[in-house]
């Protein structure tokens, strides 16, 4: 069994998501995990078993950071403002931050996606962050008192990802809060209904 240190071990998947981010899918070797991490030779192969399994444990980790970051952002949504939400303001945010903020995180996730499509493994430990995004999409629009429609929320969520690719691959300077917006509210109009003025769904 592989040792059961639970801080070395996210030390580690840590360091594989930064090289994801940094050198791309090839650049993912337990040598160079263990250099990023600063642990001896032999620490990630005593955790992962071969580099399948690292890219796995990556891939977990990304969902579980994933998971942990949306559940926080819409905890400090519903928090009392002096002005209500608007489901623009919260994308808006929310992209702008992954774009900036988080951008190594969602560098290896596109990679870890890509690699995926050929390794049933890794794209079974990817798919948290698919099968959870509708329901904890609905769920928060419902906590916040969003009113978009149910059934648009697949389509706002593939434009959503969309848009996230385009800004994490785009040169960091270029990605600001006007770019961000004007993204954001293209996919509104695009989801909405007819009769549904977005800058109205506050909660």
């Amino acid at each position: 069994m592989p040792p059961t240190n639970p801080a070395r071990r996210r030390a580690l998947t840590d360091a594989a998501i930064a090289l994801l981010a940094s050198s791309g899918v090839h650049g993912l070797t337990h040598r160079a995990v263990e250099k990023e991490a600063d642990l001896p030779p032999g620490t990630a192969s005593n955790y992962f078993r071969d580099r399948e399994t690292l890219l796995v444990a990556a891939a977990e980790r990304v969902v579980e950071l994933h998971h942990t970051d949306t559940d926080r952002a819409t905890d400090q949504a519903t928090e009392p403002t002096e002005r209500p939400a608007t489901l623009d303001d919260l994308l808006t945010e929310s992209l702008l931050t992954a774009a900036t903020t988080l951008r190594d995180r969602y560098l290896a996730i596109f990679e870890l996606q890509l690699e995926s499509v050929r390794r049933p493994a890794l794209a079974s430990a990817l798919a948290g962050l698919g099968d959870a995004a509708v329901r904890i999409t609905a769920g928060q629009h419902d906590k916040l008192g969003l009113t978009l429609p149910r059934e648009t929320i697949p389509a706002l969520i593939a434009l959503y990802g969309g848009a996230l690719f385009t800004l994490v691959t785009a040169p960091p300077e270029t990605v600001d809060r006007n770019v961000v917006q004007t993204l954001v509210r293209t996919i509104l109009n695009g989801c909405a209904s007819q009769e549904e003025n977005p800058e109205a769904t506050r909660i």
